[in-house]
């Protein structure tokens, strides 16, 4: 085996296997713990910060912004709610760390050349979520809002008023769902390309999925998403098209495995047979 794909891991006791995950633990944890403490020093600012797609909502709706109001009918929601900003800011904050002290603790069982094809997918991946992310925060919250607003109903002909008044809890929770829903979406080109570097999935295979992978992508988005057409659109459109970026970058995989299979065939055949 050539030297590039040596494995730098000597032979451990499982004691200090488990010293070592141990200390990953705790280095993970005390980043979470610190983008914890950090967020929920500005989590009444992060709140207001994630209000501002509604806010747009409201104005594109034609509405006074400074009419809008979000409520609590529980003495301690609101507070609670600032956790849960916390909670999923201080996740978000210490990724980098969690996933470096993940590397760090399998890395050295892996070859060289393993894992300098490891690390590219360690920036792809908060890289694609931030991606996800900046959907939902710009686009689809403030689409799903002035639908929901556009659902009002003014006290005029005796009718009565109906006015749209989100508790902050439900509203936070419309977020971080949707977020989530299309980070983890994002993944797919990562995850696919996992999947094939390891032999799991080809290209070909995939592609012959792709009918069933579409009607995977609406069910999902029917679920995770708001009973609207344009946010279910929102999610499953780009799933379909992460689905076809995840085949081409399998047939990228597989075309760089054929030249290294035919590099490797032809440093063979060129080699001088030994001298009898």
């Amino acid at each position: 085996m050539s030297a590039g794909n040596d494995i730098d891991d000597k032979p451990q006791p499982l004691v200090e296997h488990l010293i070592e995950l141990r200390k990953r633990l705790v280095w993970s944890l005390a980043a979470f713990f610190a983008g914890f403490l950090l967020c929920f020093a500005f989590a009444k600012d992060l709140f207001n910060l994630l209000v501002l797609p509604y806010k747009w909502a409201v104005i594109w709706s034609g509405l006074d912004p400074d009419k809008m109001q979000l409520i609590y009918t529980a003495p301690q929601e609101f507070f609670f709610t600032q956790i849960k900003i916390s909670l999923f800011g201080g996740l978000l904050l210490a990724f980098p760390v969690i996933a470096f002290q993940v590397y760090s603790f399998v890395a050295p069982g892996l070859y060289r050349n393993e894992r300098s094809a490891f690390l590219p997918f360690l920036v792809a991946s908060p890289v694609l979520f931030i991606i996800g992310g900046a959907i939902v925060y710009f686009f689809l919250i403030p689409v799903v809002m002035l639908f929901f607003l556009g659902m009002q109903q003014a006290p005029e002909g005796g009718e009565v008023a109906i006015s749209l008044l989100p508790k902050v809890s439900e509203y936070l929770s419309l977020i971080m769902s949707l977020v989530l829903a299309f980070g983890l979406v994002f993944q797919l080109p990562v995850v696919t390309t996992l999947l094939s570097r390891a032999g799991l999935v080809t290209a070909e295979w995939l592609a012959k999925q792709r009918k069933f992978a579409i009607v995977i992508a609406f069910v999902i988005a029917a679920v995770l998403t708001p009973p609207d057409p344009l946010s279910q659109l929102g999610l499953a459109l780009p799933t379909v098209l992460l689905y076809e970026v995840a085949i081409y970058a399998a047939k990228l995989v597989e075309r760089r495995r054929r030249r290294e299979k035919d590099e490797e065939t032809e440093n063979v055949a060129s080699e001088p047979e030994d001298e009898t």
